[in-house]
C-alpha cells in the first residue's frame, strides 16, 4: 500500500490527494489509522504527504508543499504571492517561513488575514505565471512585494540571489550561443515598482533594490553586507580579483582604503558540488588555506567569518571594530 501512495506523491510532487487514496481503495478509518501511525501527514484539507518524506523535509519544502496543497484547495482564482510566490520561485529566506499561505487578492479591502491564508490588496500581476500548475505572482512582482513588505535583510538577500543567479544564466546562454529571456536587472525592478504602487513600503522597497548586488554569491555574503550597512560600517568591494603565481583568486570583501580582505564562511563553501568539484572536504579545507596564504601578504589583512556571528548583530559589531573595519564616514547606519 505505502508503495502506491509513493507513487501517487510522485506523481503530484510530494502530494497525496484524498481521492487517490479513495481511489487506492483506503477507507477514511484506514486513513486515519496511517496518521496515527505517522505514516501519512494532513498537509491541508484535501491534501497528504508520506510522513516518511516530510519528517526528512527541511522548512522550505514543508512550506512549499503547505502551499502548494492551499492553492490546489482553494482553486485557480487564488494568485500566490510575497512568501508564497518566494518559496515557489525558490528564492532563499533568512529567518522562518511563516505558518500561513500568502495570496494577492485585488478585491481585498486593506487587506485580511485567515488562520490559513492572508490576501493582500495590490495591484493584480497582468504577468503572473504557473508553477507546478499553480498561480504565482511574477518573479519581478515577488521581489517588489517581498521588498516592500518584508525587512531590509529579507528584500536584499532575495534580490541579490536573483541578480546573480541571472548574471550566471547569462553568461552559459552566452558561451552556449543560446539567446534566453532579457534578464531581470535593478532597472527592470524599479520600473516594476513604478507599475505596482505599493500601498505602503515603497521607499524601503526602493533602499533594498538601490543596495542589492548580484556579485554577493549567496545569503550568507548578502547578510554580511547588510550588517555594514546596518552597523555604519564602510561597504567594501565584492569579489575583486588577485593574481598570484599564476592564480587568480576573486574574494567576497575588499576595503581598498586599508588593504582589508573580508571572507565569509558558510557550510555552503563546503558542501555545494560546484565548489567540491570531486574532492573530499579535506582537499577543499587545505585549497582554502592555500588560497590564504597566497592572498596574505598581498594585504594588511585578511579576517573571516560565519553565520553565528554576522547573524548575531551586536557581537558582528564588536568584531568589526576589533579587526578595524572602516567606518562609513559621513554616513548613519541604517
Amino acid at each position: 500500500m505505502l508503495e502506491m501512495l509513493k507513487t501517487y506523491g510522485v506523481i503530484f510532487g510530494g502530494l497525496i490527494p484524498t481521492q487517490a487514496l479513495r481511489d487506492s481503495g483506503l477507507s477514511s478509518h484506514a486513513v486515519d489509522a496511517l496518521r496515527q501511525r505517522a505514516e501519512l501527514v494532513r498537509v491541508r484539507r484535501g491534501w497528504y504527504a508520506l510522513g516518511a518524506s516530510w519528517e526528512a523535509m527541511g522548512a522550505d519544502k514543508r512550506y512549499r508543499l503547505v502551499v502548494r496543497a492551499t492553492a490546489h484547495q482553494a482553486g485557480p482564482q487564488l494568485v500566490l504571492s510575497h512568501h508564497s510566490a518566494a518559496v515557489l520561485h525558490n528564492l532563499p529566506l533568512i529567518g522562518s517561513w511563516p505558518s500561513a499561505v500568502h495570496a494577492l487578492r485585488p478585491d481585498s479591502a486593506g487587506g485580511s488575514s485567515q488562520r490559513l491564508l492572508t490576501a493582500h490588496r495590490g495591484m493584480p500581476d497582468p504577468h503572473q505565471i504557473l508553477i507546478g500548475g499553480v498561480n504565482v505572482t511574477s518573479l519581478p512582482r515577488t521581489l517588489i512585494d517581498m521588498a516592500a513588505d518584508s525587512s531590509f535583510l529579507v528584500g536584499v538577500t532575495m534580490i541579490d540571489h536573483v541578480l546573480n543567479r541571472e548574471t550566471v544564466r547569462v553568461a552559459w546562454e552566452q558561451h552556449a550561443g543560446v539567446r534566453g529571456p532579457p534578464p531581470i536587472t535593478k532597472e527592470m525592478l524599479f520600473t516594476e515598482l513604478e507599475e505596482v504602487r505599493p500601498r505602503a513600503g515603497r521607499r524601503a522597497a526602493e533602499r533594498a533594490i538601490a543596495f542589492a548586488n548580484g556579485l554577493s554569491a549567496n545569503e550568507g555574503e548578502s547578510l554580511s553586507r547588510v550588517r555594514f550597512a546596518e552597523l555604519g560600517f564602510e561597504v567594501p568591494e565584492l569579489q575583486v580579483r588577485f593574481e598570484v603565481r599564476g592564480h587568480t583568486y576573486f574574494v567576497d570583501y575588499y576595503w581598498r582604503g586599508v588593504r582589508k580582505i573580508g571572507e565569509f564562511d558558510g557550510d555552503i563553501k563546503y558542501t555545494r558540488a560546484e565548489v567540491m568539484n570531486g574532492r573530499d572536504i579535506v582537499g577543499v579545507i587545505m585549497a582554502e588555506k592555500e588560497r590564504e596564504n597566497l592572498l596574505r601578504p598581498l594585504v594588511n589583512s585578511l579576517d573571516r567569518w560565519g553565520w553565528r556571528l554576522a547573524f548575531n548583530a551586536t557581537e558582528f559589531y564588536r568584531f568589526l571594530t576589533k579587526k578595524d573595519v572602516p567606518r562609513a564616514h559621513g554616513q548613519r547606519a541604517l
